[in-house]
């Protein structure tokens, strides 16, 4: 009795179409907002958090996608934990009397530091005055001591002035000794004077400091290599001046510069730093370290950098969370939801008045949305990577202005996403034509044995493109499995790998129940010359590889993308649109039999955003969309036959696909046997 074959459905022209209601964009228009950022909840909560706690450890990494907002968001945070100002102090650097490679910090209220550096310039030329005169120095210098301790009662710097005193009585005989024009000369002149780094005198508000060229000089200061005299030789960092405040770090930049890294996680560790530099002393350059005292104020790091970034420095770093306990993940994506879409078109307004463009008509805002969605990949999702949107946007002002229109419609951002395609679709088209001429062979009709046309995605700069690729597999008896010829040749990544191991499983699963798998199978990618990676691939791999086992021929005017597991149900893969596109351009190209279409897996129709003249092709039926959710579907859609079910005895019946895989592998194994015999 002959199996009747269960016709796959095709995707039906209303299913694949998508669009955002114009009666509901045209509502939305008028019920946005400005309320900050867009699409990050749970962002935006953790940095209200990390800004808001002054515990130690509390610094923050904010993850996630350029364009996502991350700057904007960590600036608006600021802003607001920026008027609570009682952290602040000045910040002035003075001799270390016993040490003085180690300068000490005092710190004083805001505006009391340059009063103390006025103070103390005035003192040293009272020092001055008082040697040149040959008065009692020690007596003299002491009284002005006092009263300088009158003035500044503060606990550290009294005794700062404490150690003034005993260094003053030390260098007295020194001092006596020395003529009118040498004391004029001599270090008691930069000695006692203050080097105020940090003056808040007229600060209103906690520091921000964006760092956004970190070097250690950058970060941590400077030293002027021609002051002899160390504390005066200090020029501060960045982190010195977010003292009692804020900075921000690119993540990235900072881990690209050597050794840098290291250096923050010991100043959030212990507070002190170290700067190299070179120094004159008495005419001869001298090397070596200064180590400069950094005074106990807070500091909040924040670092921006991307998901990797952030998942290298938690794998490879053990202190990395300890020294950053808050993270702020910024989504690439977001609920296509009425108030997000309110608030993105309230944002594209917004930007597009700030830049001078033109005024957006109702499906210009649709059709902006949808490229937000197809970015996202997904219809039920917006991009959160609002910097796409805008350069959609200025784009399309251009064209609309090349026009002489008065406002961007929803043509001209479809005119603005053509453009792109066609600036950046040399490398397709060389593809194309390459198929078109031959110099790439690829079958778009007829069947083949153990050879499938797969779909994969190419990138070039931030532009991508599908493009069919030719999987073959040859089938001989042996016990070597499946050979990844990819992988022989060093150019199949790790997933790659794992997804041809699957394989296998699949194999032994379905088939091999009552005889061992002896199969000794190769399975390439014709005509490729890069790496592979990823398993989207994986099913046309699979079905390449029964193919060749059962003999079966394939349709070769029916592309493949979808993963696999070794139960044999399809899952759902990156890039849909890309790849089927990619696959009608080229069906295109060689020109459109009718017949031409893609095997996708189920769960990907929510991802499909197509263009509107590959929609045209599937309303007239002259190309097709099938998706499916397991590979028997697969191999009954490729070859036409039915897969066949289990009797009571644990057999296929005949003249179905699976009968003749299986039969085929018993073979195989039967003539392994029989050379071992």
């Amino acid at each position: 009795m002959t199996e009747l074959i269960t016709t796959i459905k095709e995707l039906p022209y209303e299913e694949a179409c998508f669009d955002f209601d114009l009666n509901m964009i045209h509502e939305c228009r008028n019920t946005g907002s400005d309320e900050g950022i867009v699409g990050q909840p749970r962002a935006m909560r953790s940095l209200g958090m990390g800004f808001a706690l002054e515990k130690c450890g509390y610094n923050i990494f904010v993850s996630g996608n350029t364009g996502s907002g991350r700057m904007e968001a960590v600036k608006q945070m600021a802003e607001k934990a920026r008027k609570d100002i009682s952290h602040l102090k000045d910040i002035s650097y003075v001799c270390n009397f016993t040490q003085q490679d180690c300068p000490l910090a005092l710190t004083f209220p805001p505006g009391k530091g340059q009063e103390f550096g006025d103070a103390m310039d005035l003192f040293t030329m009272d020092l001055l005055k008082i040697a040149t005169q040959k008065q009692d120095f020690v007596a003299q210098a002491s009284k002005r001591v006092d009263e300088l301790s009158l003035q500044f009662k503060d606990t550290e710097v009294q005794l700062y002035l404490k150690h003034l005193k005993d260094d003053l009585e030390r260098q007295a005989s020194r001092i006596a000794n020395l003529d009118k024009e040498k004391i004029l000369k001599d270090p008691i002149n930069g000695r006692y004077r203050v080097n105020l780094l940090v003056n808040h005198a007229n600060t209103t508000l906690r520091p921000l400091v964006i760092e956004s060229h970190p070097t250690f000089s950058n970060l941590f200061g400077t030293v002027d290599a021609h002051q002899n005299i160390y504390h005066l030789s200090l020029h501060s960092g960045a982190l010195l001046e977010a003292a009692g405040g804020f900075i921000v770090i690119n993540a990235e930049e900072l881990l690209a510069e050597v050794g840098l890294w290291d250096a923050l996680k010991r100043f959030l560790d212990s507070n002190a730093f170290a700067l190299e530099g070179k120094l004159f002393a008495k005419g001869e350059m001298r090397s070596g370290g200064i180590r400069p005292q950094m005074p106990p104020l807070p500091i909040k790091v924040i670092l921006i950098g991307s998901e990797d970034t952030f998942d290298n420095l938690t794998e490879h770093d053990e202190r990395f969370l300890s020294l950053f306990k808050i993270s702020a993940q910024f989504d690439y994506a977001m609920p296509a939801s009425s108030i997000n879409i309110s608030k993105t078109i309230f944002v594209l307004t917004n930007y597009a008045k700030k830049n001078g463009l033109l005024p957006l008509t109702d499906d210009a805002f649709s059709q902006l949305l949808r490229y937000s969605a197809w970015f996202s990949e997904s219809r039920k999702e917006l991009a959160t990577q609002f910097s796409q949107l805008f350069d959609v946007l200025i784009e399309a002002d251009y064209w609309a202005r090349l026009e002489k229109k008065t406002s961007i419609d929803g043509a001209m951002v479809l005119k603005a996403n053509d453009e792109r395609d066609y600036i950046s679709g040399i490398s397709e088209s060389r593809i194309n034509d390459e198929i078109l001429n031959g110099e790439v062979i690829i079958s778009l009709s007829g069947a083949k044995i153990g050879v499938v046309n797969g779909l994969a995605v190419m990138d070039r700069g931030s532009s991508s493109f599908g493009t069919p690729t030719v999987i073959s597999a040859t089938v001989a008896p042996g016990n070597e499995g499946i050979v990844n010829i990819e992988h022989e040749a060093g150019l199949s990544g790790e997933i790659h790998d794992k997804g041809l191991l699957i394989l296998e499983g699949y194999l032994r699963k379905h088939y091999a129940r009552t005889f061992p798998l002896s199969i000794y199978a190769g399975i390439a990618f014709e005509q490729s010359y890069a790496e592979v990676d990823g398993d989207s691939a994986s099913s046309s791999e699979l079905y390449a590889l029964l193919s060749a086992i059962g003999e079966l021929p394939i349709r070769q005017d029916i592309a493949v993308t979808g993963s696999v597991n070794q139960m044999g149900m399809i899952q759902p893969v990156g890039g849909i649109n890309e790849k089927i596109e990619g696959f009608f351009r080229t069906c295109q190209t060689t020109g459109l039999t009718g017949k031409q279409g893609v095997i996708i897996p189920y769960q990907n129709i929510k991802n499909l955003i197509l263009p509107y003249d590959l929609l045209e092709a599937l309303k007239n039926h002259t190309f097709h969309i099938y998706p499916i959710k397991t590979i028997d579907e697969g191999m009954q859609l490729l070859t036409g036959r039915p897969p066949g079910k289990r009797n009571t005895k644990g057999n296929f019946s005949a003249n179905n696909f699976n009968y003749s895989i299986e039969e085929r592998l018993r073979k195989m194994y039967m003539a392994v046997v029989a050379t071992r015999g």
